[in-house]
């Protein structure tokens, strides 16, 4: 379980680390993906940031329950991402797919392992 978590993490970083440096400086490769900067880029670049540094709080701290919180939010914003972008030929959709592919297989490995204890509230 802990190897899916460090290897699900480590994606987030790996592949969040250079997505917000290049919309952080404006990179011209960011708007040929995302097209030209608006309030929403600027919106999704502070959820990117986001998910990237709650992964790197969780590789010190891989609490299984926090790990399939963020997951989960990702593996639905991902799996969206068809249908509000309208197609799955679009380079982000498609490597939001293989992703959340990844993210489902560790949600699987820590409900496995954990069982109903990550549902319990107290």
């Amino acid at each position: 379980m802990r190897t899916m978590i460090y290897l699900s993490l480590a994606i987030n970083i790996l592949v969040l680390i250079p997505i917000v440096v290049l919309m952080a400086i404006k990179s011209p490769m960011v708007d040929y993906a995302w097209g030209d900067f608006t309030a929403a880029r600027g919106i999704l670049m502070s959820i990117y940031l986001s998910i990237l540094l709650v992964s790197v709080f969780l590789v010190f701290k891989p609490v299984p329950s926090f790990v399939a919180a963020l997951l989960i939010v990702q593996v639905v914003y991902k799996l969206t991402t068809p249908f509000t972008v309208g197609t799955v030929l679009n380079p982000i959709v498609i490597s939001n797919l293989a992703i959340s592919i990844f993210h489902v297989a560790t949600l699987v490995t820590i409900f496995a392992f954990m069982g109903h204890r990550i549902l319990q509230t107290n």
